[in-house]
């Protein structure tokens, strides 16, 4: 677990994020709660994950790129149970982002400016266009380009376009490990 060096990583109710060391957490972002950071992951520029009531996820090697926010749903008594949300491996969340207690696989690219709602599930292998709107409980497919609002399937993936979801992450982890390295 990385040391609480910054301000901007902070304990809510007991719960404190779980970040690797091998994590870059830019200085500037705000990491509260029940959060967990994997190896090589990144989290850029005023990106905001706030685990307060219910638990984040990060895997390896994803980044949460600048103005990005991450949050999550409470247990509302009679409707819905806490729901988390959840980002797997090699996941590239573009700029100024927002998600909502939702869960995506691996190997994703979300493209700038996306809103993914509740209860929505991404498969492995999915690039999600800039500017779409992922209604809340949605179903994406694995190896399809969606994109819209709501967001639609747009066609499916290249072998090409599959590859370059692995080497964008890879790229961030890269550039992350500069940043920490300056």
């Amino acid at each position: 677990m990385v040391e609480n060096r910054l301000t901007n990583i902070r304990s809510y109710c007991e719960h404190t994020p779980h970040i690797a060391k091998s994590a870059f957490i830019d200085p500037s972002a705000v990491i509260i709660g029940r959060v967990t950071i994997g190896d090589g992951a990144s989290i850029w520029c005023n990106a905001v994950i706030r685990g307060d009531v219910a638990e984040i996820k990060i895997g390896n090697n994803s980044n949460i790129q600048d103005l990005t926010m991450l949050h999550v749903t409470h247990h509302n008594p009679g409707k819905t149970a806490e729901t988390p949300l959840i980002i797997g491996n090699n996941v590239t969340i573009g700029h100024n982002c927002c998600l909502h207690a939702c869960t995506l696989h691996n190997n994703i690219l979300v493209g700038m400016g996306t809103t993914i709602l509740d209860n929505v599930i991404v498969e492995d292998n999915v690039m999600i266009g800039a500017g779409s709107l992922v209604p809340q409980g949605k179903h994406l497919n694995t190896g399809y380009l969606y994109f819209g609002n709501p967001v639609k399937a747009i066609r499916e993936l290249t072998t090409a376009e599959i590859k370059h979801l692995e080497y964008s992450a890879q790229h961030y982890v890269k550039i992350a490990h500069n940043h920490k390295n300056s």
